[in-house]
């Protein structure tokens, strides 16, 4: 049985934009839209050319791409003008772009409250628009503005609006849940009597998150019929953002009952690249990635209840429902107090740490670890530190160097202005070595004092560099326990955390502080 093909719509340069606190540059936009014709994308929707310096100048580069069609966005033409004499409309059809996707009024509503004109004048505003597209040999597209809404109003104006684009030669009429409201069964109901009455092979959606159901109801629009798919990367989009494609994409190739009914023209070896397209437009963004996406989050394939560990060691099946290494990602084994000695193995294993299962230092280490997290430590989000503690325990980490003793002193001003000060004394192979730091904060100053000298050693540390430091205080009041997580990186954008507990916030954060320089350490020892 042949397959139907479902088109890809990207709108992450413009409904993507749309995001609150998201403002790309033209060279942002170049760089996404490289990436996602890479992938294979069928259409890049760049912008709306005219309404903004950046989308104009955006249009003016030489976006010709080897998969996708580069679609300019816009309004169909006002009332009381002719298509021809729109200056909107021009604007759109003289940008360099191979398709146009015009926003129509679809709901009764909007069009007397939003619009004041007829219910034929919008109509008319449809049909003159999409001729005039098709005039100047662009491809006209129809988003069906509010259609979901303007269908439960009127079903009739909306079939009219539908008939007015397809009848005078649109490509595609996307049906839009601008509003996010609908759910998946109005969604599959809806869609389907008008993939009855019209072709599917001209019908689109395009959802918004503002139920957390836009992926949900962009399948369910396919199941119905539809053969055209908008969204935008990570889920960008107005209000709640719009149905995630980095979800989409490998639910439609990995899944049998879309891999087996339809084609894409998204390649599954390309799935492997999804995860560093997720990761671009986050660092464009200058976001930290979302953990918890699902099939590219750091977490998507994290485990760490011991009973599942133990199962996904026999088979990775019991617990994942695609293999992580086909969507560019890995299997993370965690460590926590629901470990059990599966995690351990795991993690031992993953980090080159050879060690029999019988061995009695590891039920040894399970009731550190257990005990620790019980004190407040967190070695799920610290694996360096509970890879410096496993290396302790099991004998396989050299002693370096030790800290004799250490002093931090804050000084402020009355304007507001503060300087830490660090005073460490260091033994290194028998040598007392001391150093005085200063810095913005005590972990800054510390940080310095650590880095001033430490003899022989001192090369390996040359490109650490402290990403992040985070404070949470464990169960209140002045007196309480603090935990301090520190995210470290070097020059090869390696990345680690660790992590330090005492009811003193300095000593806390000199604990992960020496656990970070430690790993690296061990790390660079272990490559000589």
């Amino acid at each position: 049985m042949s397959k139907e093909k479902v088109i890809l719509f990207d709108t992450t340069l413009r409904d993507g934009q749309q995001t609150q606190g998201v403002d790309f540059s033209v060279q942002d936009k170049v760089n996404i839209a490289k990436a996602l014709d890479n992938i294979g994308i069928d259409y890049i929707e760049g912008g709306w050319p005219g309404a903004n310096p950046t989308d104009t100048k955006f249009f003016e580069q030489n976006n010709k791409f080897s998969n996708a069609k580069f679609t300019a966005f816009g309004m169909t033409k006002r009332a009381g003008r002719s298509a021809d004499n729109d200056p909107q409309l021009r604007s759109l059809i003289d940008a360099n772009s191979d398709s146009i996707c015009l926003v129509a009024k679809t709901w009764d509503f909007h069009v007397d409250l939003a619009l004041g004109i007829s219910l034929e004048e919008n109509i008319e505003a449809i049909k003159d628009s999409v001729l005039s597209v098709k005039a100047n040999d662009k491809e006209p597209l129809i988003d069906c503005e509010h259609f979901f809404d303007g269908f439960k109003s009127n079903p009739e104006f909306s079939y009219k609006c539908i008939e007015a684009a397809l009848e005078n030669g649109a490509e595609w009429v996307v049906l839009c849940d601008t509003n996010g409201g609908t759910l998946p069964n109005e969604i599959f109901q809806i869609v389907g009597e008008i993939t009855r009455k019209f072709s599917g092979d001209k019908i689109g959606i395009h959802c918004h998150n503002d139920t957390e159901n836009a992926v949900a109801n962009s399948l369910a629009a396919i199941d119905a019929g539809a053969r055209h798919l908008q969204g935008t990367i990570n889920g960008l989009g107005e209000r709640c953002g719009n149905a995630n494609l980095i979800s989409i994409i490998p639910t439609l190739l990995l899944k049998k009952e879309y891999s087996e009914k339809y084609d894409i023209s998204i390649d599954v070896d390309k799935l492997s690249e999804l995860k560093n397209l997720s990761r671009l437009v986050d660092d464009i963004l200058n976001k930290h990635p979302n953990n918890h996406q699902p099939y590219v989050g750091d977490n998507a394939f994290a485990h760490k209840g011991g009973l599942h560990v133990s199962a996904v060691m026999k088979d990775p099946t019991t617990y994942e429902h695609v293999n992580p290494e086909l969507v560019g990602n890995n299997r993370k084994i965690l460590v926590s107090n629901q470990a059990g000695k599966s995690n351990l193995l795991s993690r031992l294993e993953s980090i080159g740490m050879e060690i029999n299962s019988d061995d009695k230092r590891i039920n040894t280490l399970l009731e550190i670890v257990k005990e620790k997290e019980f004190q407040g430590y967190s070695y799920d989000g610290a694996g360096a530190s509970f890879e410096i503690l496993a290396k302790n325990v099991l004998d396989q980490v050299p002693t370096f160097f030790s800290v004799e003793s250490y002093e931090v002193t804050i000084s402020g001003s009355k304007d507001n202005s503060s300087l830490s000060k660090a005073n460490i004394s260091i033994n290194v192979d028998d040598r007392i070595i001391k150093s005085l730091g200063e810095g913005n904060g005590p972990v800054n100053a510390l940080d310095n004092a650590l880095r001033k000298d430490l003899g022989i050693y001192n090369e390996y540390i040359q490109d650490l560099i402290l990403v992040d430091y985070k404070v949470r205080i464990l169960d209140g009041g002045t007196e309480a326990i603090t935990r301090v997580v520190i995210e470290s990186s070097d020059s090869k954008n390696q990345s680690w955390f660790t992590v330090g507990i005492s009811p003193n916030i300095i000593e806390a954060s000199f604990e992960a502080l020496m656990d970070s320089i430690c790993l690296l350490y061990t790390s660079d020892a272990a490559d000589e």
